[in-house]
């Protein structure tokens, strides 16, 4: 079961908890805060972490499996020898917690991910969640000379940080972008196109050689608003999405973002894209991508250990930029996407908070963070962590990008500030657009009605991106 399997029940779990969450004082529910668990103090125990205290995890079972939280509470057990660790792994986080978060007893550690999540907008406006400055300043276990914020790649914090207060881990670091396998590029002498008119030109010659240029996750089409807003991105600069981000007025009629979607639109109706594709989902999509039927699919980097069962030997599985749509966009080709993802928590009324705290201080470790890395072959956050590490060609081709990327590397946060922005709206105005019921210009003009509506929903907090 992946991560995204669940997404057929997401409309529905999504509306039950945002009806729970969004009930005046229902997510804090349940009395006085609980006693939380405290030790002392010191250089060997900088969160102060109760040694006998119990430490409860539940963890979101999806792509990435469980076993990797399994190592890091083992590497707690380590620390603290006296404490009793309680591991949960589910792939119904919202229904499993949500009636935990509303009675005040939540878990010390959540992995709140996953179609099923609970709202973050809910969690944050109502105070269910602990601010993890604490965690963020404190000694790092590989350095004490260096706070454990200090060892976070740039931007880490960016999805997890509401209004300057940080309340979510974003654990992975992930890329996005176009994919495709260099092998079956290679076989026919094709190189990846760095223009949109060099992507065009190659999908006619794939065309007329029996291959569909794309596909796409059909049953979840907003994987094609990635490339979109990327392609915007690129074109008119960042402040692009901060507008986005922002619920700005006609932030999303812009003319990058009507460019972009002319551009991808172009797909449809050029007869490119890999026909049944909009019925199919993620894992049936990357499937037929992953046998060679379609030559370029978007996703993120967690694609490659998605799809690790049936991925041919010698794939050579492969991330690149969205193409520039002009001669004279302001990010440079190598640009892309990059940010982190698997959002971990610690409740206001966990009982544990400082041993929750300390739980991701070990997987914020090198150790910790290289270990995940092996066990489900993507990047963590963690700055140099994959050094020396053998890496799977995707994740491989992942390093190399965002090295090119560097500074120019963006990211958009609309879809943490506002979920049903993202996984409702705009994803059924992209379903439209790739299936030619409406035209870029009606897409554009749909997604901004959908971000104005949560503009002018007084329940829903707001959220300002600097």
């Amino acid at each position: 079961m992946t991560r995204r399997r669940l997404l057929t029940r997401a409309a529905t779990a999504g509306a039950v908890v945002v009806a729970a969450a969004g009930l005046p004082g229902c997510a804090m529910a349940g009395g006085a805060r609980r006693e939380t668990a405290r030790g002392k103090k010191n250089s060997e125990n900088p969160l102060g972490v109760s040694e006998t205290a119990p430490l409860e995890v539940v963890i979101f079972n999806g792509g990435f499996g469980e076993e990797y939280a399994r190592a890091h509470e083992a590497m707690y057990r380590q620390r603290h020898p006296k404490a009793e660790v309680r591991h949960t792994a589910t792939q119904e986080i919202a229904k499993t917690l949500q009636p935990r978060f509303v009675d005040g007893s939540p878990p010390d550690v959540v992995d709140n991910s996953g179609a099923g999540q609970i709202d973050f907008n809910g969690l944050v406006s109502q105070g269910a969640l602990t601010e993890l400055a604490p965690l963020l300043d404190a000694p790092s276990l590989d350095d004490p000379g260096r706070t454990v914020r200090e060892t976070l790649l740039p931007g880490s914090l960016l999805p997890g940080t509401y209004n300057g207060r940080t309340m979510a881990l974003n654990y992975t670091y992930t890329a996005y972008g176009i994919w495709y396998s260099a092998k079956l590029l290679a076989d026919h002498g094709w190189h990846y196109p760095r223009t949109w008119d060099e992507m065009i030109a190659l999908c006619k010659v794939v065309k007329a050689a029996g291959i569909a240029p794309w596909t796409y996750q059909g049953k979840y089409p907003r994987y094609m608003s990635w490339p979109i807003l990327a392609a915007a991105a690129k074109l008119a600069g960042p402040q692009v999405l901060v507008a986005i981000d922002n619920l700005e007025p006609n932030a999303w009629k812009h003319d990058a973002v009507k460019a972009a979607a002319d551009a991808y639109y172009q797909l449809a109706v050029d007869g490119y894209i890999l026909p049944g594709s909009e019925g199919m989902d993620h894992i049936q999509s990357q499937t037929e991508w992953c046998r060679g039927n379609a030559v370029f699919i978007s996703c993120g980097s967690w694609l490659e250990n998605e799809q690790k069962a049936v991925t041919p030997a010698g794939f050579q599985m492969t991330v690149a930029p969205t193409p520039n749509l002009t001669a004279g966009d302001k990010l440079p080709f190598a640009a892309l996407r990059g940010t982190t993802g698997e959002p971990f928590v610690v409740p206001a009324k966990a009982h544990n908070v400082a041993g929750g705290f300390e739980y991701l201080r070990i997987m914020l470790s090198k150790q910790g963070a290289a270990d995940f890395t092996r066990k489900v072959a993507s990047l963590t956050c963690v700055r140099g962590a994959a050094d020396g590490l053998p890496l799977p060609p995707g994740l491989a081709s992942v390093t190399k990008a965002l090295t090119a990327s560097g500074d120019a590397t963006f990211n958009w946060v609309y879809n943490s500030y506002y979920r049903k922005l993202e996984r409702t709206l705009v994803d059924a105005a992209c379903g439209d657009l790739f299936t030619r019921r409406i035209t870029p210009a009606e897409f554009v003009a749909q997604c901004q009605r959908g971000a104005d509506e949560i503009a002018r929903d007084s329940s829903v907090a707001k959220y300002r991106r600097g």
